[in-house]
């Protein structure tokens, strides 16, 4: 067996009985990205440098102790929106062209305390506005299974550079799906923690409300080990919670999966859901009860998620003036400033939500978008309260068909936005939820969501990884 085929859990093993280096690991790394990347574009930038220095620090202190952290010289990689200091941090966004993290992000602190290898940084859509990367401003990420397809959006250079091979583990951020539908089209497992169980401090903010940082991984126990590392209350987070996360055996006898009746309507692909009904099947003979139950306003989920993300996203936006970041264009006065810069920094994609956004706050029009959004955001919320007093988890699909072609609906923003379907109510909610692989049509993966309460990551890793085990 590769090097670059070793989990966190095996690589762990192997630096405590001394069987390889963090050096060595983090060299076969470096080799395959060379090797393999110019097909794929998962990395907008490879921190060579950086992850050799990393990498002779960690081996420094496997050689002289005997307990060290489960993370200590594995090698991940960073989606772009998530500041690691001194390095370039673009968001895959020409306005940030040439701007650099002047500080660390909270989970990237968290990270080199445990000795973690920091590769590089991943590509997405720019400002991760986006389904399948192909927004970003630099490059398209490819899926690994297949060259001519998407690996999904916005952390797709994240996912596919698990998928690839090309990192251990990497950390990608969720605002409406965006860990959970590249996990499913690039076939590895991506959770979305419950929003503010780990800090956003250094992440660049898109939708303040929805946005969440969080892993993906080769399998559901190294989610765990990641999880564990970089979620917890921070100062410089106000929405974080003061959360502990502990670990829970679960037996799938006598647990209560729910089946929306929502997630299996018009639009789903007939393979897909084959795919979903035969591991809810597997669940089944293993003792679970499968409740069917229903989630009302889903329907809404979609319209009320596009208006709360860009109106947060005009807000969030409005920094990059070129004064304070990144690019700058010369005009004659201030305002020309504002207009050039941003007419040439932002693609069409942002552009396209600010202005959504800025209308659905404007003055008299507030109250009949961005307002009563948030009222129905309100019943979303409730009716998973009220499937949780029901049942333990939920199931359901990531996306209604496996990765598409590139260029298919990028002419079609409506079509790429309806990609979100089964992923933004969890959002909204504040949720956890984890994509799951369950199964591949010709070739492609599927991926299962299992969707659990406001912190209970426990149980839905518990009952991935015994998903896991049984497919």
């Amino acid at each position: 067996m590769s090097l670059i085929d070793l989990t966190i859990t095996e690589l762990h093993e192997g630096f405590k009985k001394k069987q390889f280096t963090s050096t060595e690991v983090t060299k076969a790394y470096l080799e395959h990205i060379k090797a393999i990347d110019p097909k794929i574009g998962a990395y907008l930038l490879v921190t060579e440098e950086l992850a050799l220095g990393q990498a002779e620090a960690a081996d420094k202190i496997i050689a002289t102790q005997e307990n060290f952290p489960m993370l200590m010289g594995v090698p991940c990689s960073i989606k772009d929106a998530i500041l690691v200091e001194g390095q370039k941090a673009t968001s895959a966004s020409k306005i940030l062209e040439n701007y650099f993290a002047p500080y660390d992000a909270t989970v990237i602190t968290k990270l080199k305390k445990q000795g973690a290898v920091i590769l590089g940084k991943t590509n997405l859509d720019e400002f991760a506005m986006g389904a399948s990367t192909e927004n970003s401003a630099y490059k398209v990420s490819k899926n690994p299974h297949d060259l001519t397809r998407v690996a999904g959006g916005s952390s797709g250079g994240s996912a596919a550079s698990v998928s690839a091979k090309s990192a251990v583990f990497s950390l990608g951020s969720d605002t409406g799906g965006s860990i959970r539908l590249p996990a499913s089209f690039c076939g590895v497992v991506g959770l979305k923690p419950t929003y503010g169980a780990v800090s956003r401090s250094g992440l660049m903010a898109l939708a303040s409300s929805l946005d969440q940082i969080g892993p993906f991984a080769k399998t559901v126990e190294d989610c765990k080990i990641i999880f564990q590392a970089i979620s917890g209350n921070d100062a410089l987070d106000a929405t974080s919670a003061d959360y502990n996360f502990k670990d829970s055996v679960i037996n799938l006898k006598g647990l209560k999966i729910g089946i929306p009746k929502e997630y299996f309507a018009k639009g789903l692909d007939p393979e897909v859901e084959k795919i979903i009904n035969h591991t809810t099947e597997k669940a089944k003979e293993a003792g679970a009860k499968i409740i069917p139950i229903s989630l009302p306003n889903l329907q809404y989920a979609v319209a009320t998620y596009y208006i709360t993300l860009t109106s947060e996203a005009s807000s969030n936006l409005a920094r990059y003036d070129g004064i304070k970041y990144g690019f700058s264009k010369e005009a004659e006065n201030l305002s020309q400033v504002y207009t050039k810069t941003r007419g040439e920094g932002f693609g069409s994609e942002p552009k396209r939500r600010i202005m959504l956004g800025t209308y659905s706050l404007s003055s008299g029009y507030y109250d009949a978008y961005y307002k009563k959004a948030q009222q129905v955001r309100e019943l979303i919320k409730q009716d998973f309260s009220k499937a949780f007093k029901k049942v333990d988890v939920i199931f359901s699909p990531v996306a209604p068909s496996p990765a598409f072609k590139v260029g298919e609906k990028a002419s079609d923003p409506l079509a790429m936005y309806l990609v979100d379907i089964y992923t933004v109510s969890v959002n909204l909610a504040g949720i956890p939820a984890i994509s799951l692989p369950a199964g591949k049509i010709g070739g492609l993966p599927i991926g299962l969501q299992i969707i659990g309460n406001h912190f209970e990551e426990n149980k839905v890793l518990a009952v991935a990884e015994l998903m896991e085990k049984m497919l």
